[in-house]
């Protein structure tokens, strides 16, 4: 039986572990940044049992590794324990283990597992597991106790229960990151909603919180000097029956509260000084449990703009009506004079008003098929079956129709001898060249000349028509391509009319793009459209000419990633026609895999997926990089065009589209990634198709792997290339490839580049991650 002093010292050192779990448990739980608890655990197991490193692991749900955290570790040392190859392999040995595991010789521990080497920089370590309510969470071990001693019965016991601990505060602070995270989200997609979101306080219908499109709708009821809480104690609301209420009378929160939710009423909202704006309101009350309204969530919408889309209807229609009055004017008016008097007119005035009438019934089929044309685009109906033609048969074409009008106007045609043939409808295309023709002519003097130019724009051929009018305001370029007209002085109008709008329509259903150009006022304009070069393309020529290579896809293989099902079904009946082999699928989740298994040669991928988007698969599917992708989405706005072209896709397509620039946009993608452009970039270029490296104008010697290594970079400039997308692309997925050797020769690129690795020119090192190149243009 113990004595009374065994028992005492026995029930002081209990006293003192208790102290000392206490003490730790207070430490750990002191915050909830998830790094910061991660550290403080693996630093507080550590002083618990006097060891000299510590390593902490943690996963997520599905098992994979999330934070990999050590203590007392020098940078090498903790470098070489991340890139250890048996590292995972040794987690998951001491994440099955039914307790906690004590070694007292490293290494042979680590031979006995059957590894090949022992990246522990201690003899001696102690391990457990991280679980909280049953799910593993992770597991930490420790090592190098001081002066070589072993780990106790009584270390072992402290981790254990420690581990407990840290288990749950690990869990809690990962739950707090997920809470602020998703707070963080939720915030960003109230403050960008293009709908104006204001929540007011229940009790007291103060103003709690507003988003910058409520802010952007009340800016203009804002008085100078004031706040726009201010307006809350002025406004006056005047509701769809005619009521109106004055806010400083009675509270916002309180009528729309008493009169229950609102659901989409039209509102006008005034100040005393006369201004208002008209908005649409929807109001839902926040009720508490016991039915109390905590807060009131009213969204707005600004009514101008569509008040300004149906102002443009009317405005629309009335031009149209007035293109179609004028030829139906002529022609009634001619029929008038034929009718009464024929028999008395001479054969020639006879035969002028039936030229008038045949004349005013062309243009009114011109003007009822540019209609039709205008109302195929608007609905994402336009289709055009585009060949291969020479631009110089397009350009005579449009010419002599031109001229043949009777124009007064000079066309001038600069076309260089070697310029590419292009895929185009040449019908459309005349039609497109015909309009910017006329165009020009119309606001230009009769005296000066229209110029007619191509040139070879990378996968493009670039035509424009030029002319030394009376040139275009930054405004007025901004609004060109609208199908509707406000005039303005005898100028163009803020919106080209129906001519260029449909050229636009065109244009892009041939998978190019058209814009203008105007040094100012008095300076002349330059229309320009692109078209795609049919480098592979059968070109059914004029008679007499020669014909180019057919572009037949050889069962191109194209995977598309939707959650629509309608989309799929179109997009891969369009591929199908078109000659490729269309692979699709629902679920982004196995993208990966599927793209192992069916080696697609581009992926088509929507932008908005369940529970992610495409930008994000961007950077957390590393095959993608491999490939080139073309998003396709229904959101239009230039931001999430340029974050989706910055994340590394090919193109962007935006719905509805045709079958025809869809599979235009696939062919350029393709020829891009098969007949790449020469990289320049100061004295460095890169001649991918000679395979020739030239620097300050000396050939350089690589070897195929150096080269391949170097295009890889080059290729996707700008973009950092990870040491597992390199190995897939230079080194195939060979099993002897590790990031060793991409480091190796890396280091000898450099050396053959004259790179200095600390001020690099060319090959710049992404730590931890890999390597990029700058982009052509600097960045």
């Amino acid at each position: 039986m113990a004595s009374r002093d065994e028992l005492k010292r026995e029930n002081e050192a209990l006293r003192e572990r208790i102290s000392r779990l206490t003490e730790a448990g207070l430490r750990i739980n002191a915050s909830l940044d998830h790094a910061t608890v991660l550290h403080e655990v693996v630093e507080t197991a550590r002083a618990l049992t006097g060891a000299g490193y510590g390593v902490i692991v943690t996963i997520d749900g599905d098992g994979r590794l999330q934070d990999f955290l050590t203590s007392g570790f020098t940078p090498e040392e903790h470098r070489r324990l991340k890139e250890w190859p048996d590292g995972p392999r040794l987690f998951e040995h001491l994440r099955d283990l039914p307790g906690p595991v004590r070694v007292e010789n490293t290494s042979i521990y680590i031979a006995e597992l059957g590894y090949s080497e022992n990246r522990l920089p201690v003899k001696t370590f102690l391990g457990t597991s991280l679980r909280h309510r049953g799910t593993h969470v992770g597991n930490f071990c420790i090592g190098g106790k001081a002066e070589g001693q072993a780990f106790t019965d009584e270390d072992e016991e402290l981790l254990a229960l420690f581990a407990a601990q840290a288990a749950a505060v690990i869990a809690n602070a990962r739950a707090y990151r997920e809470e602020q995270r998703a707070r963080a989200d939720l915030e960003a997609l109230v403050e960008t909603s293009p709908v104006g979101v204001v929540v007011l306080n229940g009790a007291t219908g103060r103003l709690v919180s507003l988003n910058r499109e409520a802010r952007r709708i009340v800016e203009a009821l804002r008085m100078p000097g004031r706040t726009i809480e201010h307006l809350l104690e002025v406004l006056t609301c005047r509701r769809a029956d005619g009521s109106a209420v004055t806010l400083s009378e009675i509270p916002l929160a309180r009528e729309l509260i008493g009169a229950g939710a609102i659901r989409a009423e039209e509102i006008e909202i005034s100040v005393p000084d006369g201004r208002c704006i008209t908005t649409l309101i929807n109001a839902t009350p926040i009720l508490s449990d016991e039915g109390d309204v905590v807060s009131l969530v009213v969204t707005m919408q600004d009514l101008a703009p569509l008040q300004e889309m149906e102002r443009l209807r009317a405005e629309f229609v009335g031009l149209v009506s007035h293109e179609l009055r004028a030829p139906l004017t002529s022609i009634k008016g001619s029929v008038a004079a034929l009718l009464p008097a024929a028999a008395a007119l001479d054969p020639a005035e006879m035969r002028e008003y039936f030229r008038i009438i045949d004349e005013q019934a062309d243009r009114m089929r011109e003007l009822i098929s540019d209609l039709l044309d205008a109302g195929r685009i608007e609905a994402g109906t336009l289709s055009v079956a585009p060949e291969g033609t020479e631009v110089a048969v397009l350009v005579d074409r449009a010419r002599n129709t031109f001229l043949s009008g009777g124009s007064p106007h000079t066309v001038l045609i600069d076309l260089p001898p070697d310029l590419p043939w292009v895929m185009a409808e040449r019908r459309r295309i005349v039609q497109v060249l015909n309009n910017l023709l006329s165009n020009a002519a119309e606001h230009s003097p009769r005296s000066s000349p229209i110029r007619v130019a191509a040139v070879r724009d990378g996968p493009h051929v670039a035509v424009s028509v030029a002319d030394e009018g009376r040139g275009l305001t930054p405004q007025r370029l901004a609004q060109l391509f609208r199908k509707h007209i406000v005039p303005g002085n005898g100028e163009r109008g803020l919106g080209g009319g129906l001519g260029l709008s449909i050229c636009r329509g065109l244009v892009e259903a041939h998978g190019g793009r058209i814009w203008a150009e105007s040094a100012g006022p008095g300076h002349g304009s330059r229309f320009t459209f692109t078209l795609p070069v049919a480098a592979m393309a059968e070109a059914k020529s004029e008679p007499g000419r020669p014909a180019a290579p057919r572009d037949t896809p050889e069962k191109t293989r194209i995977l598309v990633v939707d959650d629509d099902p309608q989309t799929l079904r179109y997009v891969r009946d369009a591929l199908t026609r078109a000659g490729y082999s269309a692979l699709v699928t629902g679920e982004h989740r196995e993208l990966a895999n599927v793209i192992r298994t069916e080696r697609p040669h581009l992926v088509l991928l929507d932008l908005v997926l369940p529970g992610t988007d495409g930008i994000e698969l961007m950077t957390s599917v590393p095959e993608l990089s491999d490939l080139p992708v073309i998003f396709i989405s229904g959101y239009g706005r230039d931001e999430t065009i340029a974050r989706a072209l910055e994340s590394g896709a090919s193109d962007y397509i935006v719905k509805p589209f045709s079958p025809t620039e869809l599979t235009a946009r696939i062919r350029a993608a393709l020829r891009r990634r098969e007949q790449p452009e020469p990289y320049v970039l100061g004295k460095l270029s890169i001649d991918f198709q000679g395979r020739r490296v030239n620097l300050e104008g000396r050939r350089l010697k690589l070897t195929p792997t150096e080269y391949e290594l170097l295009c890889a970079l080059a290729l996707n400039a700008g973009r950092v290339m990870t040491y597992d997308a390199l190995l897939r692309q230079v080194w195939k997925g060979r099993s002897h490839a590790n990031p060793k050797l991409v480091r190796a020769f890396i280091k000898r690129l450099r050396r053959k580049l004259d790179d200095d690795s600390r001020e690099p020119a060319h090959i710049f090192t992404e730590r931890g991650v890999g390597y990029r190149m700058r982009r052509q243009d600097g960045g």
